[in-house]
Parts: structure tokens; sequence; C-alpha cells
């Protein structure tokens, strides 16, 4: 058994005491208030899913309050008497509620697109002398976005950092964003062939054991740390997040993101329940690292810098403006400790990695 099959052996163990559940489903009766006073009603504790009432009516969670008896013995809200007074379905005291209740049928939340942004094409198109015919870009990057815990992502947070899951520089099948990008949609299908097995009614091992070999197909083992991945893989299954927030979650993680800011992106009644982080992802860290350092470098780069958190702008450098970079300004410490602190024993165990990958490829 290979080193790679022995961990996955080992993980589908761990994952088989693992409980799949299935995402709570969408309540159709929500209230959202702004607690804090900035604009939305995005944040931990601003939303929440209503309560039926003895009466068939719905009552909000949020500020819900204790009803009282006057001397007469009828119920008032101590909130004041617009708000009525309601036993709650499952029984108890009566309360109220300053918030009104959002029937989702009749209102839809409004998302936002999810913007598609497949990076520039690694190999395009070339003369019969083999120079390039398009615009070459130089640490090119992919504009994509992750959402933190809200309404949309069932209060998990999409953007939590798992660790450096996507290997930086190892190999020639991961050099560009768009392979980078491949390996994460690859966990994203492991994790999808999981939940699909489940939901057939595998066990919990069954499915771990599906999602696993399914991330292993097709995927250099050597371009991803593999535990660290299934593991990632197990816990999305848990959440609402989506595939781009798992692909921003992996890259991210491994320092190829640059985060551009935060903006809202799902809507009801025009109250803000759902934000997302736009980022810049490159192909390494060191091109990401070297983005930030040299853009503030360029005019080019002074009127729009970055884009929008919606929009950001993620592209490379012209061979112009890369010769035109001072690196002695630059602080690229952040990459040098991290080559530095890679022991002797990490590099031998990525050789044998990736020994055993190609071994694998060529018995099969």
């Amino acid at each position: 058994m290979t080193p790679v099959r022995a961990l996955l052996s080992t993980l589908l163990f761990v994952g088989a005491s693992m409980s799949l559940v299935p995402a709570t489903a969408m309540a159709q009766q929500l209230c959202a208030v702004d607690l804090n006073g900035n604009g939305d009603a995005a944040d931990d504790g601003e939303t929440a899913s209503c309560h039926l009432t003895g009466s068939g009516g719905w009552m909000c969670p949020i500020g819900e309050t204790r009803c009282e008896a006057d001397v007469a013995g009828a119920m008032h809200c101590p909130l004041g008497d617009q708000y009525a007074c309601a036993m709650p379905a499952s029984g108890g005291a009566p309360t109220c509620s300053p918030n009104a209740c959002i029937d989702t049928s009749t209102n839809p939340i409004v998302d936002d697109p999810v913007v598609d942004d497949p990076g520039v094409e690694a190999d395009g198109d070339v003369d019969a002398d083999g120079n390039c015919l398009g615009t070459i870009e130089i640490f090119s990057g992919r504009a994509a976005r992750c959402r933190p815990a809200g309404l949309k992502t069932t209060f998990s947070n999409c953007c939590k950092d798992k660790g450096k899951i996507v290997k930086d520089g190892m190999g020639g099948s991961i050099s560009s964003i768009g392979t980078k990008i491949a390996v994460a949609k690859g966990v994203f299908t492991g994790m999808k062939a999981a939940y699909g097995a489940f939901k057939a009614g595998a066990t919990a091992g069954q499915a771990a054991s599906a999602g696993a070999n399914a991330i292993v197909v097709g995927i250099d083992p050597t371009s991803i740390a593999i535990s660290l991945a299934i593991n990632f893989m197990m816990d999305f299954l848990l959440s609402g997040c989506d595939q781009q927030d798992m692909e921003v979650g992996m890259l991210r993680g491994s320092g190829m993101c640059h985060e551009v800011g935060s903006y809202c992106s799902s809507k009801i009644l025009g109250i803000c329940v759902q934000k997302a982080r736009g980022h810049c992802c490159f192909n390494t860290k060191l091109g990401r690292i070297i983005q930030e350092q040299g853009r503030p470098q360029l005019k080019a780069f002074s009127a729009i810098g970055w884009g929008t958190p919606k929009q950001p702008y993620c592209r490379g450098f012209t061979p112009e403006e890369f010769q035109a970079l001072d690196f002695s300004r630059m602080d690229l410490s952040e990459y040098y400790a991290e080559v530095e602190a890679r022991a002797q024993s990490e590099i031998q165990i990525d050789m044998k990695d990736k020994i055993d990958a190609y071994m694998q490829t060529i018995n099969n």
C-alpha cells in the first residue's frame, strides 16, 4: 500500500465516525434585524428563523420578550401594546417581539450572481515561430469570492482558513492558476461524491471512501496535502458553502489570495442578509506577494488598484511592467521565511510522495 493510500485509509476510519447531515432547509419565515446599526442584518445573531405560534402565526425570536399580565389578567407586551402577545405552538408563556417575520415564498432572497472568472489561459495561440499571439500576463490572478457566516451559508464561515492544502510550486501540473483551481474543484468533486453516496444510503465511512477516491483520481497527489484536503471536504459537507467558497478557502488557506474587501451578496426586501469577501487568487504565494508589493510601484494600477470587492481587478503584469518593478523595494520576507522553514525531512517527504504518485500512475 502506498503512503497516499495508507493515509486515506486512516482518514476514512476517522471519517467513518463523523455524521454527515444535510444542511438545514431554509425556513419559509425569517426575520432580519440590524442590531449593531451598521446598515445590514448579515452579522451574527441578526437573522433568525421565526417559530410558529399557537394561533397559526409567526414570532421572531430576535428581541422576543415574555408578556406580562395586568391586574385584570390581560396579557400585555412590555415593549409596547402595538406588539401582539401570542402563545408559542410548542407551549409555554405568551411572548411578543418588536421584529416582524418575512415570508420568503412571497419575498424571496435575491442573490448576486457569482463572479465566474476563469483567469488567463495558460497556453494561448502562438505563431509559426512560437511567439505568443495574445497578451502576456505575469503573475495573473483570478477573481473569486468566499462567504463568511451568514444566512445563505447556514451560518458556517466559508472563508475560514483550513491550512496549506494546495502545495506551492510542487510539480508542473499546478503551474497556473487554472490548474490550481482544477485541484480545488477536484476536492469539491470528492465532496459531492461523498455527499451523493451518503444520500443514496451509504454509511458515513462508505461515503468518505467514495469522496476520497474521487479526490485522488485525476489529481497529482503531490499537488495537495491529502490529509488536509479530506478533512476540508468532510468539514464542508456539514456546511452551506458552495464550490467557489471551497476553491477560495483552499487557495486562501494556502496563502495564494489577496482579499479585496467585503460586499453584500444576498438581500431580502432590500436588507442585506449575507456578505461575501472578494479576492484575487494567484498560482503561487510568491505571485500574490509580488502583486501586493509591485502594484503600488506602477501608475497603471494607481487609479483602479484591486478593483472593488464585488469585481476584483486581478490582471497580471505586462512584460514591460514587470521589468519596471524595483525588487529592492519589495519585502519578500514572508516568502523567504517559509522557504527557510522547510526542513530537509519535508523535502524528502515531498520527493517520496512524487515518486509514489508516479508509480501509482504507471501501475494503473
